[in-house]
């Protein structure tokens, strides 16, 4: 299975009409190139903010609300072209209102035959509990995508180990984490992430970021990252985990996954840290003690 990831620079638009033309012109790309899952970046709706008036743009409260009118349309555009194009569609994310004031970061998956998935962002950034009006969600999901089993783990929530192995555990193979970082450290602590939860859980792993400037957001002014499809480091996939990778270019990565070869890895492997893993939850073991001084 071929799969895309984003490094997506951020531009400005007059109308909703250019941003849809933006995403037509991708996806076809990807599709072209034969890509069976496309995967977008963290924020992709505050592109739209761009639209909305200077002061309405420049405020993020203000451009979250802007942006609602849009979903029906966003919505609407990316299921389109997952039925033309045939392939899986992870739409980046959106700043979704849920109602009193507050917004979830919300990944949509559009699938060719029209089914309609999704995830929230489980774990807030310090950028976004201080917005004061985005929220965490409540409940963790997996996937079918063509007989393959997928979760999706946005940005930060890849930093955090244990969701992720519930994912797997309920038979994910293969992670799509949708990203936006502003800094070479934040985009360190996501491929790290990336990089960890391939080596704990034995999946791949496929991640698409922002790029570019965009000083009129408060969300979007920089952003960093490249890119990449990760696996796990044994027998038979790359030995430094990385399948494909941006090198700082812009534009579609593209990385085949074979899920066979995955699953001779994981029968053959010189480590199997996913099997392992109960061992580091024995009762000894859940707390360290502090030894006395002499």
């Amino acid at each position: 299975m071929k799969i895309a990831v984003a490094t997506y620079p951020i531009d400005a638009f007059t109308h909703f009409q250019d941003f849809a033309a933006k995403q037509w012109r991708w996806l076809h790309e990807a599709a072209n190139a034969d890509a069976r899952i496309a995967v977008l970046p963290e924020y992709l709706s505050l592109e739209l903010a761009s639209i909305l008036p200077p002061e309405v743009r420049g405020d993020l409260a203000a451009s979250l609300a802007g942006i609602q009118p849009y979903r029906e349309d966003w919505l609407r555009l990316f299921a389109d072209l997952s039925r033309e194009t045939g392939m899986h569609i992870l739409a980046g994310t959106f700043l979704l209102d849920v109602g009193g004031g507050r917004h979830r970061n919300r990944a949509d998956l559009l699938s060719p035959d029209g089914t309609h998935r999704w995830q929230d962002k489980l774990q807030l950034t310090g950028f976004e509990k201080k917005t004061g009006v985005i929220e965490g969600g409540d409940s963790l999901k997996v996937f079918e995508i063509e007989g393959l089993r997928a979760g999706l783990s946005i940005c930060y929530d890849i930093e955090f180990p244990l969701p992720v192995r519930a994912q797997c555990e309920a038979g994910a193979r293969l992670l799509l984490v949708p990203s936006c970082t502003d800094t070479a450290a934040g985009a360190t602590r996501v491929r790290v992430g990336c990089l960890a939860r391939a080596l704990e859980n034995r999946c791949f792993v496929a991640q698409a970021v922002t790029a570019g400037e965009a000083a009129w957001s408060p969300a979007l002014d920089v952003n960093t990252g490249d890119a990449s499809v990760y696996a796990p480091m044994d027998v038979g996939l790359p030995a430094d985990g990385i399948v494909a990778t941006a090198s700082g270019s812009q534009g579609w990565t593209f990385a085949e996954i074979d899920i066979a070869t995955l699953a001779d890895s994981r029968a053959g492997a010189q480590v199997a840290n996913d099997r392992d893993w109960p061992g580091q939850l024995a009762p000894n073991l859940l707390r360290a003690k502090l030894e006395p001084s002499f």
